[in-house]
C-alpha cells in the first residue's frame, strides 16, 4: 500500500522503473532524482515509511530564504534571494523596500526550493517560518505567505524564533549534544547563552545597545568604503574585514568597551562614537570632506576589527569561566558554538579559538553560508521542534509576528543567573586565567588571514 502511494506521488520514479524494465539506460538526472527519493524512505523491521520533512521560510530582514530539510539533516532543496546589493546603494535597509522585494520574490524562492527537493507541499510534515524578532514589514510577508500555504494544504505550522534557529544550526552540521555555550553575533543581536535543549536557554549576557554587525555597517558607511576599490559590493562588516588585512591594528588605540563592568554583557554604541570622532579628526587633518576616502582607511579598519574582537573575546571568556565554576557545562567535551552573520568573520573566529584553547573548550561554527540568514536554519529548527513536540500548531488562529525581542531571547530565561554572572569577576589565581594582556598579545602576534 505504501509503495503504491509513494509511486503515485512521484512520476519521476515511475519513469525510472519503466525505462529500466525495457533495458534502457538511466539518465544522470533520473539517477539524482532516484537517490533523492530513496533517501527519504527509511526501512525498519521490514516496514517502509517516509521520513519527516520540513519547509523553512525566512524573511526576518533583507534575505528571502526557503529550504526543505529532513530529520536526518539532509538539505533536500534550498533557494535564497539577497537584497544586499540594493540596500548598499541606499545606504541601509529601508523597511518598505525590503517588504516589496520579499513580496516580489517569496513565491519564486519557495517554489524553487520545493522543485529542487522533489517534494510536494502535501508531503511535508510541517512548514516552519520566522515570526520573531526582525523587521515587522519583512516578517509579515513570510508569515502571510506561510499561513496561506498551511491553510491550503492543511499542514502543521511551526513559528520560529530567529535567534533560536541560529543557535541550533550547528546541530545540523555537527554532532553536538546539549548543553553547550552559544555566542550569537549578527547585525541585530549579540547574545551569550547556554543551550540546554530545544527552546531551553539560559541567558548570560546580551548587548545593552546596538549589535556588532549594525555598528560595523554604520562605521563602514561613515568611512565611505563602498567607494574603495577593494570593497565594492561588500557589506559593511565584510568591507572592514577585507581592508583590515592590509592595516595595522595598533595604529589607533580605541578603548575596549565595558572594561570596568564585570559581567557578560556587551556594548558597541560608545565604541562607534569613538570611531566616528576619530574619522572626523582624520578628515580635518587630511583636508577631506565627509564622503571622501581617507588614506588611513586600512589602519582604521584593522583597529576597529581588533577592538570589537577583543571586547567579544573577553566577555565570552568570562562566560566560559562562569560556566565552568558553576558546573553548568560538562567538564569534558564542553563546546562553544558561534553563529550569526558576524560569526563568519575569520579574525573573530580565530580570536575565539585562542579563548577556547586556553579553557579546553571546543569551538564550533556553522559554515559561513549558514551563519547568515537562510531557509535551511529555519527548516532545521522546525525539525528539532517537531521531534521534541514543541510549538507545533494545527490551529493557526491568533498566530502573529513579533518584531521586537523582549527581555531574554528565548523561553526558560532564568534571571537569577544574570545576577550571579554580574557578581562574577576574573580571579588571577584561577588556573584557567587568561589575562586581557595575554589575549591581546596573542592577537597581535598571529597572522590573521581568512581560511
Amino acid at each position: 500500500m505504501f509503495l503504491t502511494q509513494f509511486l503515485s506521488r512521484h512520476t519521476c520514479l515511475q519513469k525510472v522503473l519503466v525505462v529500466t524494465s525495457v533495458g534502457g539506460v538511466i539518465s544522470k538526472s533520473l539517477k539524482c532524482c532516484l537517490r533523492g527519493l530513496l533517501s527519504r524512505i527509511s526501512v525498519h523491521s521490514g516496514k517502509c515509511f517516509s521520513t519527516k520533512m520540513v519547509l523553512g521560510i525566512e524573511t526576518s530582514c533583507d534575505d528571502t530564504g526557503a529550504a526543505v530539510v529532513d530529520e536526518a539533516g539532509n538539505i533536500l532543496g534550498e533557494a535564497l534571494h539577497s537584497q544586499s546589493e540594493i540596500h548598499l546603494k541606499t545606504g541601509g535597509i529601508i523597511p518598505p523596500v525590503a517588504r516589496q522585494l520579499h513580496e516580489e520574490n517569496i513565491d519564486r524562492i519557495v517554489q524553487q526550493a520545493l522543485r529542487v527537493s522533489g517534494v510536494n507541499v502535501n508531503e511535508l510534515s510541517a512548514v516552519a517560518t520566522t515570526v520573531k524578532p526582525g523587521l515587522a514589514l519583512s516578517l509579515g510577508v513570510g508569515l502571510e505567505y506561510s499561513l496561506e500555504l498551511v491553510k491550503k494544504y492543511k499542514t502543521p505550522f511551526i513559528p520560529i524564533h530567529h535567534m533560536e534557529a541560529h543557535a541550533l544550526t550547528v546541530r545540523l552540521t555537527n554532532k553536538v549534544e546539549f548543553p553547550f555555550l552559544v555566542l550569537l553575533l549578527s547585525g541585530g543581536h549579540c547574545i551569550l547563552a547556554v543551550a540546554q535543549g530545544v527552546s531551553d536557554f539560559l541567558l548570560l549576557g546580551q548587548t545593552l545597545d546596538i549589535a556588532p554587525g549594525d555598528m560595523l555597517d554604520k562605521v563602514a558607511r561613515r568611512l565611505s568604503l563602498q567607494k574603495h576599490p577593494k570593497c565594492s559590493g561588500l557589506s559593511g562588516g565584510k568591507a572592514i574585514e577585507q581592508l583590515a588585512q592590509q592595516g595595522n591594528m595598533r595604529s589607533y588605540g580605541f578603548k575596549v568597551p565595558m572594561e570596568q563592568q564585570h559581567n557578560c554583557n556587551f556594548s558597541f554604541a560608545g565604541l562607534q562614537s569613538q570611531i566616528t570622532r576619530m574619522i572626523a579628526q582624520r578628515e580635518r587633518e587630511e583636508g577631506l570632506q565627509e564622503g571622501q576616502l581617507l588614506s588611513c582607511s586600512s589602519d582604521l579598519a584593522a583597529a576597529i576589527q581588533y577592538t570589537v574582537t577583543v571586547h567579544i573575546a573577553k566577555r565570552t571568556h568570562r562566560a566560559i569561566l562562569f560556566c565552568i565554576r558553576e558546573g553548568i557545562l560538562p567538564q569534558s567535551k564542553a563546546t562553544l558554538v558561534v553563529s550569526g552573520g558576524v560569526a563568519s568573520n575569520q579574525f573573530i573566529r580565530k580570536a575565539l579559538k585562542v579563548v577556547t584553547d586556553a579553557t579546553n573548550f571546543t569551538l564550533l561554527c556553522p559554515p559561513p553560508r549558514l551563519c547568515t540568514d537562510n531557509g535551511v536554519m529555519i527548516a532545521w529548527n522546525g525539525i528539532e521542534r517537531l521531534r521534541a513536540g514543541l510549538g507545533v500548531f494545527y490551529d493557526i488562529e491568533g498566530i502573529r509576528y513579533e518584531p521586537k525581542m523582549l527581555q531574554g531571547i528565548m523561553p526558560q530565561l532564568l534571571l537569577p543567573i544574570l545576577a550571579e554572572v554580574q557578581r562574577f569577576m576574573y580571579k588571577k589565581d584561577d588556573t584557567l586565567w587568561l589575562s586581557p594582556f595575554a589575549l591581546e598579545s596573542q592577537l597581535q602576534k598571529r597572522q590573521w588571514c581568512p581560511s
